[in-house]
């Protein structure tokens, strides 16, 4: 009686997760990376390209990671242990900006209730206030940028206060389409600017530093041709994604 007890609060627990749209917890841990198009790799595309993460296929394990880093790393964690029930979920978005994250920040943070939050964007944010600026266009308010992004990371420490922050400063470097780009140095300032709050968030919250940009600066310092590395100044070639696989594996240890 004592067993058949145990197996129906069981299930009650599931069936009230699952109506309070909360994903229930599996016997590994819960990885989540979320960002822009750095991250975003395809991932759940089959045929077309969708813009919400319940339009693309969560079932086609072909497509599942798409073909970024977070691939390299959940492949290369999944087949070494394969008891540990590990969980990886992609949640990149190409295009998107920091206020693009909070808009589906419950869909696709909160509700799958993570062990281990990966956080990288920034990149969308600068190239849209330099495509879209005018004469008479404000200086960026990087106070609101960092304001959004500090009340992001309280809303999941706050559903799991236990949850394990990888804040990733965004990158930007003179390669490809960037290497003859006029407002160069002014983007990278930008960059630079936001990539320094995100190192202040990763102090107020003690979270794990995940430095691509410095990175990227000693690889770019020594690669072999240009673009090698970065092929287009934004993202990362399939050597360069190899490098953020294990640099994130080095320093989180699941």
């Amino acid at each position: 009686m004592e067993k058949k007890y145990r197996f129906l609060g069981a299930v009650l627990l599931v069936a009230i997760l699952l109506l309070s749209g909360m994903t229930p917890r599996t016997q590994g841990k819960r990885v989540v990376f979320i960002g822009d198009s750095i991250t975003d790799g395809n991932w759940g595309i089959v045929y077309h390209y969708k813009p919400t993460s319940a339009e693309r296929s969560q079932t086609d394990l072909n497509h599942i990671y798409g073909h970024s880093y977070v691939m390299l790393i959940a492949s290369d964690w999944q087949s070494r242990h394969p008891k540990a029930g590990h969980v990886f979920f992609n949640r990149g978005f190409s295009g998107h900006k920091l206020s693009d994250l909070a808009g589906r920040w419950k869909e696709d943070v909160l509700d799958l209730n993570p062990d281990v939050l990966t956080v990288l964007v920034g990149r969308n944010d600068v190239h849209s206030y330099f495509y879209n600026r005018k004469d008479d266009t404000p200086p960026y308010d990087y106070d609101r940028w960092e304001s959004t992004y500090r009340d992001l990371l309280r809303q999941v420490k706050k559903q799991n206060p236990a949850v394990r922050l990888v804040l990733c400063p965004p990158f930007l470097f003179r390669e490809g389409n960037m290497a003859n780009a006029p407002d160069y140095e002014m983007q990278k300032e930008m960059t630079t600017r936001m990539a320094d709050i995100v190192r202040k968030l990763c102090k107020e919250f003690d979270a794990t530093l995940m430095p691509f940009d410095e990175m990227f600066d000693k690889l770019i310092a020594k690669e072999p041709v240009p673009g090698y590395w970065i092929w287009d100044g934004v993202h990362p070639s399939a050597a360069g994604h190899r490098r953020m696989a294990d640099l994130w594996e080095k320093k989180v240890k699941l």
